[in-house]
């Protein structure tokens, strides 16, 4: 007899959307996992990955807009998507917060990401049934 329970996943992206393949990797992972049934718990960017939550990305017209579609579908179907702090800060990734911690000009954060420290990847190791990660190649 077969288990049909369904899983919950924390996702963890290392890889930039234009430089990996990291980031359309988990995304149809993501969409897949949800068609069967299971659940995303939360989606973490981690590394090069954390550039997914830009809200200045601009690709060409003919290139798919790598973090429209994902904030599209966290917002779709109520994924909380962060990013850690520690790799947004490293790679000027910031949002209102940060910005006015840091007085800085701007904040470039895209809803509904958030910003937040590594402790989020452990809740979601500790309360989902399964991590995926999808890494950016070196």
């Amino acid at each position: 007899m077969q288990d049909s329970t369904p899983f919950s996943f924390t996702l963890v992206i290392t890889g930039a959307p234009y430089s990996s393949q990291a980031p359309q990797s988990a995304l149809s992972f993501a969409a897949a996992a949800i068609r069967a049934g299971h659940r995303v718990d939360r989606v973490f960017l981690y590394g090069d990955g954390v550039q997914l939550a830009s809200a200045l990305a601009s690709p060409p017209s003919d290139e798919p807009h790598w973090p429209r579609e994902w904030s599209s579908f966290l917002e779709k179907h109520g994924i909380p998507g962060v990013a850690c702090i520690a790799s947004a800060l490293r790679r000027g990734l910031v949002d209102e917060g940060e910005q006015k911690r840091y007085e800085l000009t701007a904040s470039n954060l895209l809803a509904p990401f958030t910003i937040a420290g590594l402790g989020e990847w452990v809740e979601g190791r500790m309360s989902s049934s399964r991590t995926v990660y999808f890494h950016g190649s070196d």
